[in-house]
């Protein structure tokens, strides 16, 4: 960690006051994710082992910004450490994005907006910056060619098909998948593969998209990112928006290159189904061969997409012994457990609201009662001093007051502790809502902090929908 800061230290003149890990960054990579910070200046700072892996991510971030292309700006480097310092673009996703802004199968126009952004800019990566792409730096692979699909396929086959116990023809199997493979690279291949193309890597800032995660890219066919992001599993885009936005690329495309939309479309969904085995293979790698069990809360909602496919798509090749192994993994007594917890249509509502004891308690509005009222006033009061009171816990001079204060951090510590448990049981049982209310004396600093902690602990969970409110926002002091 030391080495970051001093990269930290180096570009800004510095020293970080602080050092937070970033949701998400041991999640599916041996990566380290952290963001340094002080009064002044954030940055992310990120340490990796595989050289490669980040000689690939660097090579690319340089190409792309060469071609003005949203990616973040890079500070400094340290390869003795495989560590790098890079630009700070907030905390949200177009995975949180969504999350935060939709209602079960209703989506709010802002969040269609961010996609169509999104959708539009993904030919600048894949035709523009593909045009004078240096290939030779891609890591593990240059391109999306028959070996790529091959271990993808086969990733899928030992460590999701194997590990599940799902019944199925092996030497049936291979052969669908030969078949398959060469559909795949019927389609032109000659184009730059983002190959992590989904929501959780793009950012958004002031409205507009910004790109992670594209050290896994190569050469490779238009089709596999558009379908990585339109059949994102926990996304969960209704099909009518998926085919909405898959036209509204179309259009963006046909800005970089001619496109004949029925020979892109002959072979579009087989990149769906590989993408979504890919997926599969690697939630089967992380929760049945590694045991980490949350990675597998992720399986109902590819099955899902499955199930889709198989009703509503007709490929251009048979693959009746893959077709029997989709079935059976939807039909499976062992999946489907898996499956039980996750799998409410109406999903779990969390209120987080802050108020003042003044004013009295929040009251329940779904008519179940209970929930939980987190009395804050024993905490450290910004409210007592002057340069605090137009501010409100939203404001980073409060934030890092109140952040500064160890009972603060033991205090919110416990409270998600009883949060979390309950989240986690309610949706075990499905349940709909749960309130979790945050007092102080005034309603403006304590629990408002409190309230906009929980909200960003709980936004982007499978599931969770979290309504924010602030009961006396009107009342604060100005």
């Amino acid at each position: 960690m030391e080495f970051l800061e001093q990269l930290f230290e180096l570009h800004f003149g510095s020293r970080p006051a602080k050092v937070q890990p970033v949701q998400g960054g041991l999640g599916g990579s041996g990566r380290m994710i952290v963001r340094l910070s002080n009064a002044e200046h954030s940055a992310i700072g990120i340490q990796n082992d595989v050289a490669d892996e980040n000689a690939a991510f660097l090579a690319f971030t340089r190409h792309f910004c060469k071609h003005g292309l949203p990616v973040p700006e890079i500070y400094r480097v340290d390869d003795a450490h495989g560590a790098y310092l890079e630009e700070d673009l907030g905390d949200t996703t177009l995975f949180q994005f969504l999350s935060q802004n939709r209602n079960g199968a209703e989506i709010a126009p802002e969040v269609i907006a961010a996609y169509r952004k999104v959708v539009e800019a993904l030919p600048r990566f894949q035709v523009e910056a593909a045009r004078d792409f240096d290939y030779s730096v891609c890591y593990p692979r240059a391109s999306f060619d028959r070996q790529s699909i091959s271990w993808d396929l086969n990733y899928f086959k030992y460590y999701f098909l194997k590990l599940s116990g799902v019944p199925f023809h092996e030497q049936a199997v291979e052969e669908d998948f030969a078949k398959l493979t060469n559909l795949l690279l019927s389609a032109d291949t000659n184009y730059f593969l983002y190959r992590d193309f989904q929501s959780r890597n793009v950012m958004l800032r002031d409205g507009n998209p910004y790109f992670l995660d594209y050290q896994g890219g190569r050469r490779g066919a238009l089709q596999y990112d558009i379908a990585s992001l339109l059949f994102d599993a926990k996304a969960e885009l209704p099909p009518e928006l998926r085919a909405q936005l898959l036209d509204h690329y179309l259009d963006a495309l046909a800005k970089y290159t001619a496109v004949d939309r029925d020979e892109f479309l002959r072979t579009y969904y087989a990149y769906v189904y590989v993408r979504i085995l890919q997926a599969l293979g690697a939630y089967g790698f992380r929760g049945f061969y590694e045991r980490k069990a949350h990675f597998l809360q992720s399986v109902p909602y590819a099955l899902r997409n499955l199930r889709w496919l198989m009703h509503n798509i007709k490929l251009p090749v048979e693959l009746p012994a893959l077709m029997s192994a989709f079935a059976n993994m939807i039909g499976s007594d062992k999946l489907q457990q898996i499956m039980a917890p996750v799998v409410n249509t109406e999903g779990l509502t969390v209120v987080v609201t802050s108020f003042s004891f003044h004013r009295g308690p929040v009251q329940d509005e779904s008519g179940n009662g209970g929930g939980f009222v987190f009395d804050a006033r024993s905490l450290p009061n910004p409210g007592r001093e002057e340069r605090f009171k137009k501010l409100c816990g939203r404001d980073a001079a409060v934030i890092d007051y109140l952040e500064g204060e160890n009972a603060v951090h033991e205090y919110f510590s416990h409270a998600m502790s009883l949060v979390d448990a309950s989240v986690r049981e309610y949706q075990r049982r499905g349940f709909h809502h749960l309130m979790v209310s945050f007092g102080c004396t005034g309603g403006q600093h304590r629990s408002v902090y409190l309230a906009e902690q929980t909200a960003k602990r709980l936004a982007g969970r499978d599931g969770v929908r979290v309504v924010l409110r602030h009961r006396e926002e009107e009342m604060w002091v100005r």
